[in-house]
């Protein structure tokens, strides 16, 4: 499983007084409130900021680092991509996963046939589509509904899908 997880990228600095304009990779913007630190990733290097004080402006997230006071110092931080600690991410309630710990599983349908693996999931307002990878490259769009995933196991690495008419 994966140690730290994505939840934004830097865009650019905003203000005078240090601070970072942030694109949001998570469903609920405000879960920013809640967090004390975060590690920032530029050329493969990462370090850790404290998080002084969180804004929001038209669904981006405006972050001020501690030791970060000027435009100059935010602009170094320009694409830097945010994650934090998994033990300091979200909660989520019961039957719900983070794509990062789905991504790569082995799928199954409910017959026992191996459909591929979880190569992506996109977030299409409704539900998400889960994007499996066949062994010849193809692409199976499934809903990701009570009706087509059946079963998810990250023990097992494996998701069991129910493979309703039109889907293949």
């Amino acid at each position: 499983m994966q140690e730290y997880f994505e939840i934004g990228q830097i865009v650019k600095a905003f203000g005078i007084k240090g601070m970072v304009k942030v694109t949001p990779y998570t469903d609920d913007i405000t879960r920013f409130d809640n967090l004390k630190k975060v590690y920032v990733v530029i050329r493969q290097t990462q370090k850790q900021y404290e998080i002084e004080e969180v804004k929001y402006h038209k669904n981006m997230v405006l972050l001020k680092f501690k030791g970060i006071d000027k435009v100059e110092d935010a602009e170094n931080l320009r694409n830097g991509i945010l994650k934090v600690e998994r033990k300091d991410a979200a909660k989520l309630e019961e039957g719900s996963y983070y794509i990062a710990d789905l991504i790569g599983m082995q799928v199954y349908t409910d017959e026992g046939k191996t459909l591929g693996v979880l190569d992506d999931i996109y977030n299409t307002g409704s539900n998400d589509i889960y994007v499996v990878k066949t062994q010849e490259q193809k692409e199976i769009l499934l809903p990701a509904i009570q009706d087509v995933i059946k079963e998810i196991s990250l023990e097992e690495n494996k998701i069991i899908v129910h493979m309703v008419t039109g889907l293949e």
